[in-house]
């Protein structure tokens, strides 16, 4: 199954011409989650993947540059018609928030699902669940660990054979555990699979300190999208604000053994380039993803998560091939 996320607003709390407000796209397979709306997020659909047809919506919390993209999204879907549910989650408050928020919007021709979620519970995908975690904001916050469920091991084609199970359904059956006619009688699966393979998670903070839920949500994940508000001359601001520099996000991702970090939310009054590389002194493989750049998340025995930049504007025939290091520039 296919897994990656699209970055759609990496900037901080005021949009620039080159970085949107938060709004992270994770798709899975055919199940499209949304992380945060910040304002001008359908804006930035139509600019790349199109205006997709969200299975839901999740807020990390309730200032105003993660949610302000939400009515127009919301009536947008009505003035096209949309009939099926839309799922809306995100801490407690969100019922007061959509309930101000529909006056603005006004009837819509599909329902909304309204499901306040804190940490202990969790949202179910196919084999897989956003679990949400609290981080330190000052305001009431969570980050989220969409974890997928452990695979099968790998089948083993050739013990199946010898222990005279047919090709065929057979195979099928065997990989979904059940257990099928042998030669000596019934073939069970844990003859012919190897061990579980882990799935894969990815971990998406919103706006926090580093803290130590982080860390522990963030335990190997593939990748971890985090809080890089600051450098670190004003470290000491983004502890008053409940905000990470970004040599404290990687320092926290190096001590999680992430596998891929992706720093957003950077002031705009940084060189991202120079806060990229106080990062880098902590942890190598981090980046400061642009809008529309992209992370491709394969199972973990296909490769290591890769950035590929602009490819949510590109046709499949234009796309890079790889991006393994990028230069990430300046912002205005």
């Amino acid at each position: 199954m296919d897994l990656d996320v699209v970055v759609l607003g990496t900037g901080g709390s005021v949009p620039t011409t080159r970085r949107s407000t938060a709004a992270v796209l994770v798709r899975r397979g055919g199940e499209r989650v949304l992380f945060d709306c910040g304002e001008g997020t359908q804006r930035q659909m139509q600019r790349s993947t199109g205006l997709v047809q969200l299975d839901r919506i999740v807020f990390t919390h309730y200032h105003a540059d993660h949610w302000l993209g939400l009515p127009g999204l919301l009536k947008t879907y009505g003035l096209q018609g949309r009939e099926r549910p839309l799922e809306i989650a995100g801490p407690p408050g969100l019922r007061e928030l959509v309930g101000t928020l529909s006056r603005l919007i006004g009837r819509t021709t599909y329902e909304l699902e309204l499901t306040e979620i804190e940490p202990g519970g969790a949202i179910a995908m196919e084999d897989a669940e956003i679990r949400p975690f609290a981080v330190e904001h000052g305001a009431r916050a969570q980050g989220y660990a969409l974890v997928e469920d452990a695979r099968p091991g790998r089948f083993d084609t050739a013990a199946a054979e010898r222990l005279g199970v047919e090709p065929g359904p057979a195979f099928g059956a065997l990989q979904r555990g059940e257990a099928v006619p042998g030669t000596d009688g019934p073939v069970k699966p844990e003859q012919v699979l190897g061990e579980d393979r882990p799935g894969r998670k990815l971990v998406i903070t919103g706006d926090t300190r580093p803290c130590e839920m982080t860390r522990v949500a963030a335990h190997q994940a593939d990748l971890l999208v985090h809080d890089g508000s600051f450098a670190v001359e004003e470290a000491e601001r983004a502890e008053e604000t409940g905000h990470s520099t970004a040599r404290d996000a990687a320092r926290l991702a190096k001590e999680a053994e992430v596998r891929f970090l992706a720093l957003v939310h950077i002031s705009t009054r940084y060189d991202v380039r120079a806060v990229l590389d106080e990062a880098r002194e902590e942890y190598p493989a981090a980046e400061a993803p642009r809008d529309f750049d992209i992370v491709e998340i394969p199972f973990g025995e296909r490769g290591d998560p890769r950035l590929i930049a602009n490819r949510a504007r590109e046709r499949p025939s234009e796309a890079p091939e790889a991006a393994p290091s990028l230069d990430k520039g300046s912002d205005p």
